[in-house]
């Protein structure tokens, strides 16, 4: 089977379970009711990415296919665009916002290329936004917000010199948390601009925070499933009262060699 008749045969399946004839519960479904899903396929092909699995990867990749062409054809029902339309359209953008690949434009790096294609965007008719931070979208899960404003802020030469002033803002934030925690007030608010600067430290050494947490969630999974797994071996409850116990086998489980 060729790649069209491949996105062909996905299409005419879609096509038929939100026909009549489909199923009941994909009738049901709107873009707004499995808005979420195309985030949480994001997600899940991004941990096949880091596991390196193929074949994981390409049910995750078929996954994102799924929920981003049912939803193009929701719409195309509502008559409000065609799949082809959003197909089409993507194209278009790509040729014409490479010309240094289909045109006869020179660049020298990646910089230059970027620059182009902001450039390129203003031709098209896109208003400039009134603040360059006014580029990142406001439905950014708030982690990955703080990473994108951070990098468009940095990109006009608002940044740190060096590691050393990000660490020193790390420790300043860290200790007014303290200071907020001892009196009681304004520790939300502390506590996201340590959170705020943390990201910053990623970014800055060029470390993605979302894949940097999703890499110690998995790292911590598995060594308290260690934990689970040695207290119920000894007898011994999940209690705050075992916390020494507890304490012992998560040591036990940091001593082994962590997650691929």
């Amino acid at each position: 089977m060729t790649t069209s008749e491949a996105f062909k045969a996905l299409y005419d399946t879609i096509a038929k379970l939100r026909s009549p004839e489909g199923c009941k519960w994909d009738r049901e479904q709107t873009p707004s009711s499995i808005r979420g899903n195309l985030i949480e396929e994001t997600y899940e092909c991004i941990e096949a990415i880091d596991e390196n699995d193929p074949a994981h990867i390409t049910e995750e990749l078929g996954d994102i296919y799924l929920v981003a062409t049912m939803m193009a054809y929701m719409y195309e029902q509502e008559g409000k665009l065609t799949v082809t339309d959003a197909l089409t359209k993507v194209n278009e953008k790509l040729i014409r916002r490479h010309p240094h690949v289909f045109g006869d434009i020179k660049v020298k790096d990646s910089a230059e290329i970027l620059d182009n294609w902001a450039a390129i965007k203003i031709q098209e008719g896109r208003k400039p936004k009134d603040s360059i931070l006014d580029e990142v979208s406001s439905g950014f899960p708030p982690m990955d917000r703080s990473y994108a404003l951070q990098k468009k802020a940095a990109k006009v030469g608002f940044d740190w010199n060096d590691t050393g002033g990000v660490i020193a803002k790390i420790h300043e934030e860290l200790d007014e948390v303290q200071e907020a925690v001892k009196s009681g007030s304004q520790i939300e608010e502390e506590l996201g601009d340590l959170l705020f600067s943390v990201i910053n430290l990623c970014r800055f050494v060029k470390v993605d925070p979302s894949v940097a947490l999703h890499q110690t969630n998995t790292k911590f999974i598995k060594r308290f499933k260690y934990v689970e797994t040695k207290m119920k071996e000894t007898n011994n409850t999940m209690t705050k009262e075992n916390l020494d116990i507890m304490e012992g086998f998560w040591n036990e489980a940091k001593g082994f060699a962590s997650p691929s």
